[in-house]
């Protein structure tokens, strides 16, 4: 028999769900969108949740999908949560108290380099969302080789075609949160921000969103299927069977993870260019692959081409992103000039691009331009790159997140991933404060999270969109500024070369 029932009541597709209600905010948590990706169903595409019985409780966060833990000196600055359990592919709504329809959708897929990372961050509480009037949805993936192992034998982009899974289940069911499926945001940071570029390039993913925001991720990173089949050889190899969907799938789940783990930290700390090609530039060999079906083409050529171009797209990066990988590493003060450019060259910048960056930056260490150069490389230019496709056929707002100064959250400055406790008005939890500092300002909170509010429910987040002439962005601080390409100059070194 069920328990009384306590809580708010909705009823989904698969059955009667209950959740909990606390200072006027509805939440339902670890609710399966998809069956457990284990058994028959494991490396293979998502299959339907199943329906239950009776009334499902959805009080509490549900299963974490399979991965490994981020490197010792990113723990602190990036909390994960770990829930066993089989139903991992499950989401989370935060919505109103009361009878509400007709609500636009946040939809937020998670980061963490296709390796790390769950809708249950703690973060990505959807309170303030649903207290302005969004209806706000965290979806767990299938990450590393369960969400992107390619082979080349017709399966490809699980953790992709999760996410899509997901979309579908918020479209058939978000009306019963008073939230309207014609009026989705799908948003992702980094790796979510990679995902949701992919999406727009997807046409399995056609009319399942209305708008789209990409923070700190584009689409740099989608691999070529023959890189993408090196991967799963190395995998393989490292875990000395045959490079097949069924001799990998064989080996015992905490194996693959902890060996992917590792063949992703060769990668990212001491990356052999003969083995790895352009990953030991981009860092992550589980990624989006273009198979050809999943994801037919190239994100750019796709858009150049009008795909998704109906859909007004948001995005940017933090001042100050890669400040995290050489602060958090503790390597930025052990780089000196030949240091700097040496790998600036690796980047493909001259010794003369580096001078302008040190022009614009009087006073800076190396370390500091080694900083700003990868941050654009990585971040701030594919960005860029989305907005210049789309400008024929689509509208798409850029901004810049310029907050905090590294003398203020222990060096980091506006690194990656520092906007999203802002984004979520989440920055007065203690957590958040290796990353942010411990005097975020509300001012920041109101720019950022007013700012998204506004794209999501209206179409626009309160300033003029990019066009190949202006270039306007927003720089994002306690207030809005306006500025028409910022550091034009440092952009235009990069024409030709990323």
């Amino acid at each position: 028999m069920s328990e009384p029932v306590q809580g708010p009541v909705v009823t989904v597709r698969g059955g009667v769900l209950e959740g909990r209600a606390v200072d006027g905010v509805r939440s339902f948590l670890g609710v399966p969108y998809a069956a457990a990706p284990f058994g028959a169903n494991r490396m293979r595409p998502p299959r339907p949740a199943e329906a239950w019985s009776g009334t499902r409780a959805a009080t509490e966060y549900g299963p974490t999908v399979p991965k490994g833990d981020y490197p010792p000196p990113y723990r602190p600055l990036f909390p994960e949560v770990v829930i066993p359990g089989e139903d991992c592919l499950n989401l989370n709504v935060w919505t109103p108290d009361g009878d509400v329809t007709g609500l636009p959708v946040l939809v937020w897929i998670h980061g963490g380099s296709f390796m790390n990372g769950s809708g249950s961050v703690g973060e990505y509480d959807g309170s303030a969302f649903a207290r302005d009037g969004v209806v706000c949805v965290t979806v767990n993936y299938r990450l590393a080789a369960e969400g992107f192992l390619y082979l080349g034998d017709g399966v490809a982009n699980l953790g992709l075609q999760d996410q899509v899974a997901a979309l579908e289940w918020v479209r058939d069911n978000i009306s019963a949160f008073g939230g309207d499926p014609s009026r989705v945001t799908v948003a992702g940071e980094s790796a979510g921000a990679m995902s949701v570029t992919t999406l727009l390039a997807m046409p399995m993913a056609d009319g399942l969103f209305a708008r789209a925001i990409l923070q700190s991720g584009a689409a740099a990173h989608t691999l070529p299927p023959e890189l993408a089949r090196t991967v799963g050889g190395h995998l393989a190899d490292a875990l000395g069977v045959a490079p097949t969907r069924e001799a990998i799938g064989a080996v015992p789940l905490d194996a693959l993870v902890r060996t992917a783990s590792t063949l992703v930290a060769e990668v990212q700390t001491a990356p052999d260019p003969a083995k790895w090609g352009q990953l030991a530039l981009s860092l992550l060999p589980f990624a989006p692959t273009l198979d050809g079906d999943v994801l037919p083409r190239p994100p750019l050529e796709a858009f150049a081409d009008g795909q998704s171009g109906g859909v007004p797209v948001l995005l940017g990066s933090t001042r100050d992103e890669a400040r995290l990988f050489l602060v958090a590493a503790g390597s930025i003060g052990f780089i000196d000039d030949d240091a700097l450019v040496a790998a600036a060259g690796g980047y493909g910048l001259s010794p003369d691009g580096v001078d302008v960056y040190r022009a614009n930056r009087p006073g800076a260490s190396p370390g500091d331009l080694l900083a700003a150069i990868i941050t654009d490389w990585f971040f701030a230019i594919p960005g860029l790159r989305v907005a210049e496709a789309r400008a024929a056929t689509g509208t798409t707002w850029v901004y810049r997140f310029d907050y905090p100064e590294p003398a203020d959250n222990h060096g980091l400055g506006a690194c990656h991933g520092v906007e999203i406790p802002f984004v979520f008005d989440t920055a007065h939890r203690p957590d958040a404060r290796p990353r942010i500092g411990d005097t975020p300002s509300r001012a920041v909170t109101d720019t950022a999270h007013g700012a998204w509010v506004s794209f999501i429910t209206d179409g626009t987040p309160g300033w003029s969109p990019y066009t190949p002439d202006t270039r306007t962005a927003a720089l994002l601080t306690d207030k809005v500024t306006e500025v028409d390409d910022p550091s034009g100059d440092e952009r235009a070194l990069w024409e030709g070369i990323r």
